[in-house]
Formats: structure tokens, sequence, C-alpha cells
């Protein structure tokens, strides 16, 4: 692992004006991603996940978004505070992005094969040919039959899994340091799925890109990262390795998503244990702990004070009054228990 992240995010923080009043979508969120790491960043919907990455790609509409607070680092270049013309020299060179929904991604209007040649023809300054033989490399690469004559067809024409090869195609057209995947198997079968992140994990390895997946699935992230950042009310509450969340995770939260994962090896679970309540409404996020009207273990200094960032192990922390060296062993010692 390198010493200086791909990716370095510190203390980001985005609001958002509605006629309800300001929403704080993304409040301090902090991250690092290295060369050939993939990090996954999970969480339910609603947590500032794809906020956080639209963000620092410049992708969030201002107004009424915007970015108060923080800094985002790419390859020690500092991504806030850049005009649009700076952005769109980075982004697709540098960092590149495949969405959530492939169809409303792509230009209907153009073929697919002139979508990447595009992003080349900008980026790489070679001539449109050139750039058009480029693109079907780059789909034989993702494993599109007939690719050439595939890169001359519209993208009605592509089912669900050949768009998002298309759009992973488009993102890696110029190699670039950082790919951003934000929920990218979403709506796939679990066959297209298992290809899409083979796929993924396959080039990753020959191009020693670093990856940040935004995902709900614990799946995928089982199968995907190496390291976990989980999210809640525009938080990071637990950050560490896989194996750390999976196996030693240390925020209830954590422990709420893990309960309300499937798990057939588990002989005698009959139901999924749900995580009671609802987010909290991020107008007016609740003092404390955004967690503590949820959790079955909150005290009462949770709907009080935040808790600090305690470290759990190696690289590995978590926001939570449990650990702290005084707290109680049970929520009853502390006389509240919720």
């Amino acid at each position: 692992m390198s010493e200086q992240p791909v990716l370095s995010v510190r203390d980001l923080e985005v609001e958002f004006d509605t006629f309800g009043g300001k929403v704080r979508a993304v409040r301090g969120v902090s991250y690092d991603v290295h060369a050939g790491e993939t990090l996954a960043v999970v969480g339910e919907s609603g947590c500032g996940k794809s906020v956080t990455v639209q963000a620092l790609m410049g992708l969030i509409p201002t107004p009424p978004g915007r970015i108060v607070g923080g800094s985002a680092r790419l390859m020690g270049r500092e991504l806030i505070g850049l005009n649009q013309a700076q952005l769109n020299d980075v982004r697709g060179a540098d960092m590149g992005m495949i969405f959530q929904d492939p169809m409303t991604s792509l230009n209907p209007t153009m073929r697919v094969g002139d979508q990447i040649a595009e992003t080349l023809v900008v980026h790489r300054d070679i001539s449109r040919d050139a750039a058009l033989a480029e693109a079907v490399r780059l789909l034989e690469r993702t494993r599109i039959p007939e690719a050439a004559q595939r890169a001359r067809q519209y993208p009605f024409e592509f089912s669900g899994g050949m768009l998002q090869r298309v759009m992973i195609s488009m993102s890696l057209a110029c190699t670039p340091k950082l790919l951003i995947a934000d929920e990218p198997t979403t709506a796939l079968d679990v066959t297209i799925q298992d290809q899409v992140l083979e796929l993924m994990q396959e080039i990753q390895r020959e191009d020693h890109m670093a990856i940040v997946l935004i995902t709900h699935d614990l799946g995928v992230v089982a199968r995907m990262a190496d390291r976990v950042a989980v999210m809640y009310a525009g938080e990071v509450v637990e950050y560490g390795s896989v194996d750390d969340i999976f196996y030693r995770s240390a925020h209830p939260y954590t422990e709420g998503l893990k309960e309300a994962m499937p798990d057939m090896h588990q002989h005698g679970k009959d139901r999924l244990e749900a995580i009671p309540g609802s987010p909290p409404d991020l107008f007016s996020p609740p003092p404390g702990c955004a967690y503590h009207p949820r959790c079955p273990h909150a005290m009462r200094i949770c709907n009080r004070i935040g808790p600090s960032e305690y470290p759990v192990g190696d690289a590995h922390h978590a926001s939570c009054w449990r650990l702290h060296e005084d707290a109680p062993t049970t929520a009853s010692e502390d006389g509240h228990a919720g």
C-alpha cells in the first residue's frame, strides 16, 4: 500500500437549501483509499453515500447544494474549490464514475462507441478514428461480444448488464487512478451482477486502480472490499477492514445492518432482525449521537453529546460512547436503556 492515498477525504460537509429548510446531507465525512484497494461505503438510503462522492466530483447542483467545509485530495491535488473547467480536466482522465442507472447516464441519441470515443478525444487529444478504434478495444476488454458491431448501436439496443459494461468501458477509457462505482449492480440479476463484479476486480488487478464502491449490499461488500466506511445520517460511524466490520464490528448500527442480512448458514434464524425506527430527519439532526433513538444500547449521554471517534484496533475506529473507557458495561448500569 502506497504512503499517499489516491483519494483522501477529510471533514467533508455538504448542505442543501430546500423549501423546508437546510438539509445537512454530509456531516464531517473522512476516509482514504489507496492504489489497488477497494473502499466500500455502506449504509441505508439517504445516509449521504452518493452525495459525498458527487460533491468531490463537482456533480451536486449548486444551488441548492453547496460544500460548506472539508477537503478532498486526489493524488495530493485539492478538488474542493476547482472550477468546472478544472474539474472537467480531472473527471474522466484521473477519476471515472459508474452511475447507478446506465440507461439514464448514457446519451440515448448517440452510438455507444461515439460516447466512449468522446472521452478519449477530449482527454487524450487523439483523432476520432483512433478514438473509435480504442472504444472497440475497451468494449472487447469488458467482454462485450461483437464489439465493433455493438459500438455502432444505441443504448436502447443493449440489456442492463451490457449497458453497465459500456459504462465501465467509458469510465476506464483514460485509465483513471480512481474509479467510483455508485451501486453498479442495482437492478441486475445475480448472474449478471457476479459477472460485473468479477470484471471490476479483474480490471483493478491489471491497472492497480483504487475503487470507491457505494452500496447497501453487504454481500457485495464481503466480496469486493478491502476496507469499509459505514455511514449513518451523513456521518462515518465506523471504519475498518472488511474483517473488522464483519467479525469485530463495534458500532450498534453496523451490528444492526449485519442482523438484517440473510444468512443461509445460520440455522434456526426464522426471521430477519430489522433495525427499529427510521433514519433521522437531516433538516434537524438529533442532538448527541444520531443513532441513539434506534439504538438498543443507548445511554443517557447518547442523546446529549455526540461521541468522539474511538480506536478499536489497527486502522479500525468507531464513534460510539460504549467504547469510552468509563462506559458502563450495560445500559442498565447507566440507568437508561434507550
